[in-house]
This record gives C-alpha cells, structure tokens and sequence, in this order.
C-alpha cells in the first residue's frame, strides 16, 4: 500500500449517532479515523465491536471511529433495523449508513468485518480484516501519536459522538425466552443484561443482573451479563447435583453461567472469558472452566448434556455440569452450510437451538437437535451422528418462500421451537415472520413481528414468540399454528456483495500479512501462519484446497463451474518483539468471496489480513 493514499471521501444514505449532523472527512482532519465496515448480522462484526471499546475509551482525545455499515441482508438496509441495532449493540461512534455498499467499494473491502485506518493528514495506512487486531492497532495509534504530535497535525478534543436518547421498557431486545419452573417465563434481556423472570400474563416478577454489562458473580442485584442469550435449564437430578438450575449463554463475555433460581445466585461455570482464537489442546475434553468460548448464542439439554450453539466459531459445542468439562460437537469452525458426520459439518453462526424432551413428542419427534443456522439461513438438525439439512441453500440465498423445502427460504432465522407433534416453528427474524416446517413443507405461520428471536411453547397450549425489536413476549392468538401464506411470502433475494471475476485454470491466492509494528511472527507453539481453502461448490476448486503454513496458494479453478464461493481462513500467531514477556497475539479471518469464472478473469485474488505501511512523517 503506498503510504501516501488518501482516503476517500465518506460516502451513504445517512449518519446515525451524529445528532443529525453528516460527516465529511475534512471535519476528523487532525484525527486519527478507523472505519469499522461492519453489517449487524455478523458475529465476528459484533466481535470487533467490542475489540474497539478499549481503544475508543483509551484514545478518545485522539481516535474517531465511524461504523460504515455495510448490510449483507435484505433487512439490514432498512435504516429503522440499523437504528435499532445500533442502539442493541450499544455502538458508543458515529455509524454511517451504507446500504448500497459504496463506500465498500471505494475502499475496496472484501470481508466483514473490515478495518480501515487513517491518520490525521487524510491518508490511509493500513487495511485490516477479521478479528483480533485491537493490539496491533493500539500500536500503530501510538506510532502515529507520535509522529503528528511532532508535526503538529494531531488535535485533540471530543470525537462527534451523539448518544441517542434512553428508553425504558421491562425488555431491552429480549433475545430467548424459556417456561420457568412455575409456568412463567425466564427471558434474557440482552440490552439490559439481565435476565428476568415473568408471571405467565408477562408482568415482571424479579431481575437477575444488576443490569451494567460485566462479568461478576454474586447476588443478583450484583451479578454482571454482557448482552445475554440463550437459557436452558438443567433435569431436576442434574441441578440438584450441580447447585444450580439455569445455564445462561452469556454471549458477549464469551462464558457460560450458572443460577441457582431459589436466591438468584450467578456463578461462572464454563470459559474463561476470553474469546477463542484457536483450538483447545485436547477438542474432545477440556475442563470448562479453561477453554476459551466465542458467543455462545443458544443452549438446548440434548444427548444427556448441554450443547451450546457457538455463533462465534460456527460450531456447536457440548457441556456437562456434572463433570465441568466441554468439548466441541459439531462443525469444523469454517463458514458454510454443508452436511455430514458431526466432525466433518459446516455451519454459520449457529443461533437458535430446541429439542423435545424424551416421551414428549410424537414417534421420531424427539431424538433431533434443532438448529437455526443464521448466516445460512437454513433449519438444520442433528440425528445419527450427523448435520442435515432440512430448509436452506447457502450463504448468499434468502427470502421469504414457502413450499417444498427444497424451494423454501428464510432470512436469517435466530430461534426454532420443536412441537410434539413432530413440526417445527422458526422465528424468522429478518422477515419479522414465524415460520412452520412440518412434512417437508414450510408454511407461514404469523408475519409483521418485530425481529422475532425465538419462539416458545407454553403450558397452555400457545405460542409465545420474543419480538426483540418491539422489546416484548407476545402471545399469538389461538389457531395461529393453522398456516396461512403471508403477505410478501414468494420474495426471493441474494446478498449483492460484488463478485470477484476469476478466470478458469491457475489463479494465485496470497494473503497479505505484515506483522503490526512492535510486534514478530511467533512460531512457539508451531508454525505462525495457517492458511485453509475450501469452495462452495466443491466442484469449483480443481486443485488448492486443503490446510498448509504458508499464506500463499496456487489454486487451479474449474472451467465448467460458473461461479461460487471460495472459502478462505487464515490466520497469524505474533508476539511482541524485544521486550521481557511478551504478549501473544493471533489473528484471525474468514472470508466467503463470492467469484464468477469467465475468460477475462483475474489469475490473482488478494486478501488482506493485515496489511499496513509504517505510520508516514
């Protein structure tokens, strides 16, 4: 990258977070600007998020960030399901509003998230993608402290950050809910992080969190959540055992908790806090209170133990109370739907998980794991050692369809509810719909619900869905399950993320790495650098595929194929460089590139992972 490339101008629909008030790039001149290309779907976006909050609090006099939203759904370009998520996230910067992925294009992104930066003169300097990049950052920040302090081109004050004004409801964005031991209901609210108990009419009956994000243990007025999900009570003989009643999938802290529902007590029983980054040393057993977790969005008591639907790494993870260890379930950690034996699986960013208890459901009813699979937009489910597939097509194909399942579409469901008799209900958010699949059909059941996260079957009879984005339970009313076509179903979409042209035959794939400054790759727990390439089809990549060290790959691309997805995960182990006890750093990033073949196609494709020049004076 030349060191003296200026940035282009800002470029959108609209600036949330401003007041109003739009941005020109000539107002942050004297700044130091990283743009967060971000869209709200995104586990790894969210990752990032959070990745940034250190930053914006160390180096606030300093450090402007501005979220360019980029939306890879349908849904995501409505600018009032942006303003929401903004406000869910509790993104504390200036977010610009990117639907037509301009400004994508000008800075040529790639991946999301991607992470632009650039110094107080108006020059970009670096070009970023995946997670895990807070400390290299930090040290360029520093690096160009330095040098425009020196300059005088660097001036401090406020970044243009307008908060928007607070709410108050009894839900902030509940995300699942389950039926409490006495009939109620138990629902996670994740903006508020707590989770709250309701009576059975939905008025509030107590609080546990004391609702400030954190990560403590105690009473519950003490006890701490950040942004918690999913909730799954234990079997009477397993809590007795154990000490406590509920597992909260406590997503963004990346940890699972434990509360024991007679005082409300929290503790913390799986993760260490940390977000995963690569695999534990033994991925069969580990004690759960020393692997890392990434998201953890969903929970389901399946197979004698709790699985975890890992959003984070898309996988699914397993978890057992009694013995205080966890493992990995299902899925490989790469992005993509594709069936098969537990271990061999691809998965994307699982969210939503059910089952029915043993004896409860009709003959075959209960032996299934149900999985909302949210990136792919596809139902799924595990019997017989192995993932299937029941309703989906990919990453990049979604809608509002009903039919054969073969045909049927969702978009982005989060929750799934498996009913006795043998049918399933998917809260399907981004069509603000609840869907039916039953018979190997898919049916619309309810549309016009505000980003429904999941769905729950009470004890009488009725279903009760989370309307995150309305901040409530809301039962549907009696004869709801009769389906019915909803209004808009038949609405087929396809994300439009620009194509890489690729030609047929050898193409060279060369992910650019260059360790942050301060910083050296580190070979001491093996090779540093790890690249894994796979397609979608499979039939698209010839030859290449496969896990080596090197970030450089010759692959060789078919020609009667004429397009498709290349999926490519790399990663890099650092350290820092000549100073006592070093810190480890290991990034990380996935992207799905969509490609077409063509005859006057690239023979290249270039992905940065982190690619910057030193700071300019």
């Amino acid at each position: 990258m030349d060191p003296r490339v200026r940035a282009p101008e800002f470029r959108g629909r609209g600036w949330l977070n401003t007041g109003g008030r739009p941005l020109h790039l000539a107002d942050l001149r004297g700044k130091i600007v990283i743009l967060d290309f971000w869209t709200f779907c995104c586990i790894n976006c969210l990752h990032v998020l959070d990745e940034m909050r250190p930053l914006e609090e160390k180096y606030g006099d300093v450090l402007v960030i501005i979220g360019v939203h980029s939306p890879k759904f349908e849904h995501e370009k409505d600018p009032e399901a942006l303003a929401a998520a903004v406000e869910r996230y509790e993104v504390r910067h200036a977010v610009l509003d990117d639907p037509d992925l301009e400004m994508w294009r000008q800075y040529t992104a790639r991946a999301w998230p991607t992470l632009c930066l650039i110094d107080p003169e108006g020059y970009l300097v670096a070009t970023v993608a995946g997670e895990g990049h807070a400390a290299g950052l930090a040290k360029m920040i520093d690096s160009l402290i330095e040098t425009h302090s020196a300059k005088g081109t660097l001036h401090r004050g406020d970044a243009p950050f307008v908060p928007p004004p607070p709410q108050a409801t009894d839900l902030r964005f509940p995300g699942k809910a389950i039926v409490s031991p006495d009939g109620g209901f138990l629902v996670s609210s994740s903006a508020q992080h707590q989770i709250v108990e309701l009576a059975p009419d939905f008025t509030v009956v107590r609080r546990i969190g004391s609702g400030n994000r954190g990560r403590n243990d105690g009473a519950p007025s003490l006890a701490q959540f950040a942004e918690p999900q999913g909730l799954c009570l234990l079997p009477a003989p397993v809590a007795e055992a154990v000490g406590y009643d509920l597992v909260v999938a406590d997503t963004v802290n990346h940890l699972l908790r434990g509360v024991a529902l007679a005082d409300g007590s929290v503790t913390t029983v799986a993760g260490t806090g940390r977000p995963w980054r690569s695999a534990p040393e033994d991925p069969e057993k580990s004690r759960a209170l020393t692997v890392d977790l990434s998201s953890p969005w969903d929970l389901a008591w399946y197979d004698g133990r709790v699985i975890v639907a890992m959003a984070g790494v898309h996988q699914l993870w397993w978890f057992d109370p009694t013995e205080g260890t966890a493992g990995v379930y299902a899925g490989t950690t790469v992005e993509a739907l594709r069936d098969g034996p537990l271990g061999e699986a691809w998965m994307a960013q699982p969210s939503g998980l059910s089952t029915l208890p043993a004896g409860q459901g009709a003959a075959g009813a209960d032996d299934r794991l149900w999985v909302a699979d949210s990136e792919s937009s596809a139902l799924r489910f595990v019997a017989g050692g192995a993932l299937h597939t029941a309703v989906g097509q990919g990453l990049f194909d979604f809608g509002l369809v009903d039919g054969p399942a073969t045909e049927a579409l969702f978009q982005h469901p989060l929750g799934v509810c498996a009913l006795p008799d043998g049918s399933v209900l998917v809260a399907d958010t981004y069509n603000g719909a609840l869907r039916r699949f039953a018979d190997g059909q898919v049916s619309t059941v309810a549309t016009g619900l505000a980003e429904p996260s999941d769905a729950v079957l009470a004890p009488d009879g009725s279903v009760v869905v989370a309307e995150s984005a309305a901040h409530r339970l809301t039962r549907l009313a009696p004869g709801t399950l009769a389906a019915f076509a909803g209004e808009g179903a038949g609405q087929r979409y396809r994300t439009e993320r620009p194509a890489t042209r690729l030609g047929a035959g050898p193409v060279r794939l060369d992910v650019m790495f260059s360790p942050p400054p301060g910083q050296k790759l580190d070979d001491s727990f093996g090779p540093s650098t790890r690249l894994e390439v796979s397609a979608s089809p499979p039939e698209l990549l010839v030859s290449g595929a496969g896990v080596t060290t090197d970030l450089t790959r010759d692959l060789v691309l078919s020609s009667t194929v004429p397009g498709g997805v290349l999926q490519v995960v790399a990663q890099a182990a650092t350290c820092d460089a000549d100073v006592e006890h070093a810190a480890c750093h290991l990034t990380r990033q996935d992207w799905g590139v969509p490609v077409e073949i063509g005859p006057d196609g690239a023979v290249t494709i270039s992905l940065a992972l982190f690619q910057h020049d030193q700071p300019a004076g």
